[in-house]
């Protein structure tokens, strides 16, 4: 079933591969780059860069097997996020929360592929779209597929111009792509309400999901640097050197798991194939919901800014903006896309803990 469902959009993704290729470097080579290398480094015959005392094996040991590369990433990520979007129009959450849907129904495809319920929740993490989360939970719930696991979230991460553009296209229509949404500047969000944010979300994650809170915590302190307006060189160094360092070391880690003789199994491929379900059906839930809300909202949303609730901050956001001008070159969305790409980032943490919690707590 979810085969079939995934060749429905066969048309659209050849399409689509066949405008955004040529672009595709220009969204993500710092991901790509390392990676690539890495798994040229893993796979060399008698190579010294992997096995007990290789350097990136002590690097996948110290940084992913720790869940230090993703935490640290986070306080580069929160340092460049602005919430001023998010808080003048708060809405923008449900649409961060209904993009999560991914998650729990590439759970149940999983869990009826084989998968114990620790490894389809780790697998179903990767539609979370967020690379970092996803590390997080799977080096907890399951190991043993970390490596596929951070390949796939990492990969269709950068492949979000092609999946996404792809799944609403097919679910919407032109007139839909039309929709025009008028945006109210508003009076200003105050430093004091921009500094309480980070603060108030990492205590409220402590009552709804405590052990999401290394994650949150560490994005919201990113945040915290930026907002306070204090700290500029830290902040500065957050969104700069500490970002592009633990980037380029987190993707050459990654890329180490590449080793031929573990990755090419039918597990590993089974995973890859539901990391790309994920993506299909967080970007299908938050157009799906956008829609659902134009039954009984008199000021229509245009269904494209539910695909920006996923968690890939800020590619998800430009990709639907960018849609929405190619359909009508005066319609700018880039405001109300950004600020369900930002909810998404909340929401994608959020369910990774509450993942956690259900699964480690024994709940589901």
């Amino acid at each position: 079933m979810p085969f079939l469902f995934l060749l429905s959009f066969q048309q659209e993704f050849r399409e689509t591969a066949a405008n955004q290729v040529p672009r595709l470097c220009r969204y993500e080579p710092v991901l790509l780059l390392p990676m690539g290398l890495g798994a040229i480094l893993a796979n060399i015959p008698l190579s010294s860069a992997v096995g007990p005392r290789g350097p990136l094996t002590l690097l996948f040991e110290a940084g992913i097997t720790t869940e230090l590369f993703p935490v640290l990433i986070f306080i580069g990520i929160g340092a460049m996020i602005d919430f001023g979007p998010l808080l003048r129009k708060p809405v923008m959450m449900l649409y961060g929360a209904a993009a999560q849907f991914g998650i729990f129904a590439t759970m149940v495809v999983a869990t009826l592929l084989g998968f114990s319920l620790p490894q389809a929740a780790a697998i179903g993490m990767i539609g979370a779209a967020d690379g970092p989360t996803t590390i997080f939970v799977g080096a907890q719930l399951a190991p043993e597929l970390l490596g596929p696991l951070s390949v796939a979230a990492y990969s269709y991460m950068s492949l979000v111009p092609i999946i996404q553009p792809a799944v609403i296209r097919r679910l919407t229509t032109p007139t839909e792509r039309r929709i025009r949404m008028t945006y109210e500047e508003g009076p200003p969000v105050s430093r004091k309400a921009r500094i309480l944010f980070p603060i108030v979300v990492t205590l409220l994650a402590r009552l709804v999901a405590p052990i999401s809170v290394a994650l949150i915590g560490f994005l919201m302190f990113g945040n915290l640097l930026r907002e306070s307006g204090v700290v500029d060189s830290l902040s500065q160094t957050a969104q700069k050197e500490l970002t592009n360092l633990v980037t380029l070391l987190l993707g050459i880690t990654i890329g180490s798991t590449m080793e031929a003789s573990s990755f090419l199994r039918l597990d590993t491929l089974l995973v890859m194939a539901m990391g790309l379900a994920a993506f299909i059906f967080d970007t299908a839930g938050g157009v799906i919901f956008a829609k659902l809300l134009n039954l009984v909202l008199k000021q229509k949303v245009n269904p494209m800014i539910g695909a920006a609730g996923i968690s890939a901050f800020p590619m998800s956001g430009r990709v639907v903006a960018k849609m929405a001008l190619e359909e009508d070159p005066s319609n700018y969305l880039i405001m109300h896309s950004i600020g369900a790409n930002v909810a998404g980032q909340i929401g994608s943490v959020v369910a990774g803990g509450l993942v956690l919690a259900l699964v480690i707590q024994g709940v589901l």
